[in-house]
């Protein structure tokens, strides 16, 4: 036990050398909501070069906060990807991090909840409840971040990107009992290869297995297909898709930006001839960088 706690310790040291200026807290302060105790469902975590890459089986969610030297103002929650069975922790989580932090954007990590019928009685909608009080978390904390609370934004990659979305459509959903008077809607959004549907014919089966469960309800799949659930308040977005994604069909994004653009809402989408699924900050079989672009797209809507 002490051998084992001795090599956690030290890999937890040498993570934090790597990303410096990034400290973690818990999502919440008091009893998480929608919870089952289950002391046999541990966390399990992937390392590479002393690193998280990934992580599943997620209990007890966290914000990973990476603060800028010299902050704008401007913030982001980020979500990563795995189809709702585990999270991409360093290319979908703390390296996009560490590239808005540069950039002078307070980023945050969302470790949250993965479905699961054994520590949750209604597992479709845990991590909605992580991603609304990540919101509210960093409004709550605006100060102490230096962030302005109109410029708070949402990044999701894959099924990070459906829980984006479902965040960007159902974001005054109330699923807690907390009367706290504090919005959980974004400012933008940003998709990067997202998740949108979860109609048999266009969804990643995997994720929709995962957070609908093997037989899910015709009333699931239309309320957790985001682009049936678009309206004149969705937050403006900016996506990012390959057309050859064997995982997670172009026609998500493409289905999306349509309601989106019936409903009014500024949209920009950028779509790759080739890169596949799951590239992360850089597609490199593209001459073009999604980032920087989307900083471009970011300044000329003053965020």
């Amino acid at each position: 036990m002490r051998i084992g706690y001795k090599i956690a310790l030290f890999l937890c040291i040498l993570m934090t050398n790597v990303y410096a200026q990034s400290y973690e807290v818990n999502l919440w302060k008091m009893d998480i909501p929608n919870c089952i105790e289950n002391n046999r469902y541990t966390e399990i975590k992937t390392y590479k070069d002393s690193v998280l890459v990934r992580v599943s089986q997620v209990s007890v969610p966290t914000l990973t906060i990476f603060k800028p030297k010299k902050p704008n103002g401007t913030a982001v929650l980020i979500c990563p990807g795995g189809g709702y069975a585990h999270l991409s922790m360093d290319k979908e989580g703390y390296k996009v991090a560490t590239a808005f932090q540069k950039n002078g954007i307070t980023a945050v990590v969302l470790k949250y909840r993965l479905p699961s019928d054994s520590i949750m009685p209604d597992k479709t909608i845990g991590p909605l409840q992580d991603a609304q009080e990540a919101m509210r978390y960093m409004r709550r904390e605006a100060k102490k971040l230096n962030i302005n609370t109109d410029k708070i934004g949402v990044i999701g990659f894959s099924a990070g990107g459906h829980l984006a979305a479902t965040l960007c459509n159902y974001y005054d959903e109330k699923l807690t009992d907390s009367n706290e008077n504090l919005s959980a809607k974004p400012n933008f959004s940003i998709l990067i290869y997202p998740v949108i549907s979860m109609e048999n014919e266009i969804t990643h089966l995997g994720s929709q297995k995962n957070l609908l469960g093997m037989h899910p309800k015709k009333e699931n799949i239309l309320k957790y297909s985001l682009d049936k659930n678009v309206t004149t308040q969705t937050p403006i977005t900016f996506i990012i898709h390959s057309v050859d994604d064997a995982s997670v069909t172009i026609e998500n994004s493409l289905n999306y930006y349509y309601a989106l653009n019936r409903n009014g809402i500024k949209t920009e989408m950028h779509l790759y001839d080739v890169g596949g699924h799951g590239f992360g900050l850089g597609n490199t079989r593209s001459n073009s960088n999604w980032f920087n672009t989307c900083i471009i797209w970011m300044e000329m809507h003053n965020f």
